[in-house]
C-alpha cells in the first residue's frame, strides 16, 4: 500500500529500531557465561505498560537494555537529548529507561524477587556520537559494545532455581499485545496482491516451468506449496476476520496459482467447512 509521509517516517523508524535489536542480538549470542536472556518483554505493572528490549539475568542482578539505532551526532542539555546540527529535541531513551527501571524493580518486589536492577541504553550504531554526556550516564556507546560484553563474560555467574523461576515469572507475565499499538488503516481491496519474498520481502514472479517463484531483487527461489502456505499465514494475520477461500488466497497471491492448485494444498494443511460454493478452510 502506499504510505502516507507519517505512516512512511514511523515505518522506516521502526523497521530501523528492529534492526538494532537484531544487532545487538548478535552480540549477547556471543555471552558464555551462566546466564538467561530474554528478548522484547512487554510487561505491564498496574494499567501501566512498559517494554524490555533485551533482559540478561546473572547470579546477583538483573541487567536489561534499551536499545538504540540512532545515527548521527547527537548531545545531551539539562538530561534531554538533541540531534545536531538542528538542535531538533528527540524523545530521551535515558527517561525511558528511568521509568522502565522502576517498574521494573517494582514488579520483581511484587512477586517476591529480590534482585539487583541495573539498566543501560545500549547504542548499536557504529554512525552514533553522543556529546556532553556526564560520566555516571547510563550508556553503552558503540565503541564500547564488544568491550562491555567481555567484560561482563569475566564476571562470575552461578544461576539456580531462583534465577529460572525469574525468568519463568517474567515469561508468564508477557503481555501479547499493547494497547498503544498504532497500525496504519488497511483494507483487501486496497492492498497490492502479489507473493512476496520471505527473504527481503519484495514480489516474486512464477518460474518458467511453473513449479515455483523467484523473487524479483534477491533472486530468492520458493516451491509452489511453500509459497501458498506463506501466504495464506500472512493473510489469516492481516484478515482475521475473514474466511480463508480459495478464491482469496487466489486472488491474494496475484492471479499466479491456478485456483485448483491452491485447493489442492489447502485441503492439504487446513480442515473444509461448508458446502459448494460456501466451501471456507479453518
Amino acid at each position: 500500500m502506499d504510505f502516507s509521509e507519517k505512516e512512511m517516517f514511523d515505518y522506516i523508524n521502526a523497521e530501523k529500531g528492529f534492526e538494532g535489536e537484531l544487532k545487538f542480538d548478535q552480540l549477547t549470542n556471543t555471552l558464555q557465561g551462566e546466564l538467561i536472556i530474554l528478548n522484547d518483554l512487554l510487561l505491564k505493572l498496574g494499567n501501566t505498560y512498559f517494554q524490555i528490549d533485551t533482559t540478561i539475568i546473572r547470579q546477583s542482578v538483573l541487567h536489561f537494555f534499551e536499545v538504540k539505532n540512532y545515527e548521527g551526532d547527537y548531545f545531551l542539555e539539562s538530561g534531554e537529548l538533541f540531534k545536531m546540527p538542528s538542535k531538533r529535541e528527540v524523545k530521551s531513551p535515558f527517561n525511558q529507561l528511568e521509568r522502565s527501571e522502576s517498574l521494573m524493580r517494582r514488579l520483581l518486589q511484587q512477586n517476591g524477587f529480590n534482585i539487583s536492577v541495573k539498566g543501560l541504553v545500549a547504542f548499536v550504531n557504529p554512525e552514533f556520537s553522543l556529546f556532553q554526556a556526564p560520566l555516571d550516564l547510563p550508556v553503552i556507546l558503540p565503541s564500547q559494545l564488544n568491550r562491555f560484553m567481555k567484560n561482563l563474560d569475566k564476571q562470575p555467574s552461578r544461576l539456580n532455581e531462583f534465577h529460572r523461576h525469574l525468568a519463568e515469572r517474567l515469561i508468564s507475565l508477557h503481555q501479547e499485545k499493547c494497547p498503544y499499538t498504532q497500525l496504519p488503516s488497511y483494507d483487501f481491496e486496497q492492498l497490492k496482491k502479489r507473493i512476496t519474498c520471505q527473504r527481503c520481502f519484495h514480489f516474486m514472479l512464477p518460474v518458467a516451468n511453473g513449479k515455483g517463484f523467484i523473487c524479483m531483487k534477491c533472486e530468492y527461489k520458493e516451491g509452489v506449496e511453500s509459497a501458498i502456505f506463506r501466504q495464506v499465514v500472512e493473510y489469516k494475520l492481516l484478515f482475521p476476520e475473514r474466511k480463508i477461500t480459495t478464491h482469496d488466497i487466489f486472488v491474494w497471491c496475484g492471479g499466479y496459482v491456478a485456483e485448483s492448485t491452491i485447493r489442492k494444498y489447502l485441503k492439504v494443511h487446513y480442515k473444509i467447512n461448508g458446502f459448494g460454493r460456501w466451501v471456507y478452510f479453518e
